[in-house]
């Protein structure tokens, strides 16, 4: 039976992870137990830690202190300089996290942001980030970025690449993977028994007939029209800048937008703070806070913990539900906020 509790990566030590961990310990406790994969020596002087030896030690200690499972880097951390000595520590770290989720050992699994120059020149990180090589430790071939908080969720169908290679990547199979693998997601990780999905176009005013891009008309409007045959509840292709106001919000459940910015620039705007990073279509739940290792304000006791407290309260109700223990359905951020959805 799988641990009721969260493992937390690190991140990179040399940005605001070490900081957030503390604070999201210091707001959840015993109430949400989850234990730092990391080294101790990189957390903020003063911060209350105990080193377990296994796991299963978390619950117990979450009450009076930090639970960290110690990983041992290469080298110390400068708040807002990477050092090139940590970064084999920081993609160890991940796969040992990992490693324990599918073993069992914890629910799911919080990684704290990385940085992708910093582990490409230190240690040859050969993914664009840290959805891809979760995809890669745990053998899938195709995975779905979401975005989501209590006010949006988006999904982007091509994730970290020039916009220039957008049109060229968007294919038909990649499209309807994305559609499918978010539909089973909401399904099984969010609890909605019926999804309401909105696909945005990729060309401005979705192509407006033709006038202004065919892809809506010769690639999107055909996958669409294949997969409510499926029986997929699914609007669109939608023109984008008229998706995310209020009202067209309440109109569905999840956003799958063409290209990153199409996609992240409206639940940034709505919810810089807020939003969650979640990997549907793995074996084990994974979230992230929604942010980057903001190296112009480490060390200096300002981040904000929000988005990895909103993180691990996310993965803690996925992890119950794929556990059959919470299949009410409705809006998870919603019911952890007491709202209506």
């Amino acid at each position: 039976m799988t641990a009721r509790v969260l493992a937390l990566t690190c991140g990179e030590p040399a940005g605001i992870g070490p900081e957030i961990a503390v604070k999201a310990w210091q707001a959840l406790g015993a109430d949400l137990p989850f234990f730092l994969i990391g080294d101790p020596r990189h957390l903020p002087q003063g911060a209350v830690f105990e080193v377990i030896d296994a796991p299963g030690q978390a619950a117990g200690v979450s009450a009076r202190a930090l639970p960290v499972l110690a990983h041992r880097f290469a080298g110390a951390a400068t708040p807002g300089r990477a050092d090139p000595a940590n970064a084999a520590g920081v993609i160890s770290a991940i796969a040992r996290g990992v490693d324990l989720v599918q073993g069992g050992h914890a629910s799911g699994l919080v990684t704290n942001p990385i940085h992708k120059k910093a582990v490409k020149d230190g240690a040859g990180f050969a993914y664009p980030g840290h959805t891809e090589y979760l995809a890669a430790l745990a053998g899938v071939d195709r995975v779905v970025m979401m975005l989501a908080s209590d006010l949006l969720r988006v999904v982007p169908v091509t994730i970290h690449i020039a916009l220039a290679d957008v049109p060229g990547a968007l294919t038909a199979d990649l499209l309807r993977d994305t559609i499918r693998i978010t539909d089973a997601g909401l399904r099984r990780d969010f609890g909605l028994a019926a999804p309401r999905l909105a696909v945005a176009g990729l060309n401005p005013h979705g192509g407006e007939g033709g006038a202004m891009g065919t892809e809506e008309i010769t690639l999107i409007a055909p996958v669409l029209d294949a997969l409510r045959t499926e029986g997929m509840d699914i609007a669109g292709p939608l023109s984008a800048d008229t998706m995310f106001h209020p009202a067209a919000r309440a109109r569905y459940d999840v956003a799958i937008c063409m290209y990153h910015d199409q996609a992240l620039i409206p639940i940034k705007t709505l919810d810089f703070d807020g939003g969650v990073n979640v990997t549907l279509g793995l074996p084990f739940v994974r979230t992230s806070p929604d942010h980057g290792t903001a190296f112009d304000i480490a060390g200096r006791g300002v981040a904000n913990a929000a988005s990895l407290i909103a993180a691990l309260r996310l993965a803690d109700r996925m992890a119950r539900l794929r556990a059959g223990a919470d299949a009410s359905g409705g809006s998870i951020f919603a019911k952890m906020n007491g709202q209506r959805q």
